[in-house]
């Protein structure tokens, strides 16, 4: 049978950028419209690369109108680029994380090459527990964010059309860390990209994690010093690359009684003292069991899991999570080898 076009999916989550921490810190709204011309800019990267044919997952609230502006004024100019094949998936839109599970699944089953996801670390931890094998390029449209990368949509499409059409290979993939989350004795009942924590809210409310006084513990993949969030408490403790074989687990502590006090960057404009009781490195395949209270677990900085003393929980660290592409390793591949240039091979 004839090989199909080469295809890459597109999700775009409407409601990333626009939690509660609008009203609890300086985080501005991601504007839907410009999620939006974020796909347009991606899908005509897409079709610089090579790449035929672009699913993509039905979003309203502006992001579907916005793109549509585009597209229009796009056909309105003669000498504009080609842009692949569009297609919307057939799909009901529910407004919730099931719109992104199912996208996922039927892009999968088209086949895609490559899944290009503009959302924050909770929209890729979703895509992640669904993609199989397939790779994801993360582009940063969220609050916190420390999974996905701020980049421009166009060099993000060249970047995942040029893995997705074979031209640049495993140099520009990697292989990313991820939570396991067992519950109960299901060892992978739920994942984490980049970040666990144990927090005393009872209930998973309006999901988003602000309130630090209520977390007693945070498991991290990575850590960097220069993201916001439970990432940053980690990384001003350690530092700890994507590729570093290890995690961190930190218990924290009261600020007045706690030896170690750090000046974290939590949230956009707010900057809050946190204590740090100990910490140590989380070793891969090492099940790290909890002690819990009634309480929840919040997953890549969102409430998900209510958990209480009843529940077993368990987390464990993974090397063998999603692949990601790399933008910068791509791009640096087409310019050493004359990709975009015209020559051949």
């Amino acid at each position: 049978m004839a090989p199909g076009p080469v295809t890459v999916g597109v999700i775009a989550n409407p409601a990333s950028g626009r939690d509660i921490r609008r009203l609890v810190s300086g985080a501005s709204v991601f504007d839907n419209a410009e999620k939006g011309s974020m796909i347009y800019r991606f899908v005509a990267g897409l079709r610089a690369a090579g790449v035929e044919r672009a699913l993509i997952m039905p979003a309203f609230s502006g992001v579907y109108e916005s793109l549509e502006r585009n597209l229009r004024s796009h056909r309105a100019i003669k000498e504009s680029p080609a842009l692949p094949h569009l297609e919307y998936l057939d799909m009901h839109v529910q407004h919730d994380a099931h719109d992104t599970i199912e996208a996922v699944n039927l892009m999968l089953e088209q086949r895609v090459g490559a899944i290009g996801v503009l959302g924050g670390d909770g929209t890729n931890r979703i895509v992640a527990r669904h993609c199989d094998d397939v790779p994801l390029c993360a582009l940063s449209t969220g609050t916190n964010n420390a999974f996905p990368e701020m980049r421009e949509a166009t060099v993000a499409g060249l970047a995942t059309g040029l893995v997705a059409t074979g031209r640049v290979g495993e140099q520009a993939v990697r292989q990313e860390k991820i939570l396991r989350v067992g519950l109960d004795g299901d060892p992978r009942h739920d994942c984490a990209l980049v970040d666990v924590a144990v927090s005393s809210e009872r209930f998973v409310g309006s999901r988003a994690l602000w309130k630090v006084g209520t977390i007693s513990e945070i498991f991290v993949t990575f850590a960097s010093p220069e993201s916001l969030g439970l990432s940053s408490v980690a990384g001003l403790l350690e530092p700890i690359s994507r590729q570093a074989p290890y995690g961190l687990h930190v218990r924290l502590a009261a600020p007045t009684v706690a030896e170690s006090v750090l000046r974290v960057p939590f949230a956009p404009g707010l900057v809050i003292p946190v204590g740090v009781g100990e910490a140590e490195r989380l070793e891969p395949g090492k099940a790290v069991r909890l002690e819990t209270a009634a309480g929840s677990l919040a997953l890549d900085g969102e409430r998900e899991l209510e958990v209480g003393p009843a529940n077993e929980v368990e987390v464990r660290l993974d090397l063998k999570g999603p692949l990601t592409i790399d933008v910068g390793a791509a791009m640096r591949e087409a310019s050493f080898r004359g990709l975009l240039n015209g020559r051949a091979d």
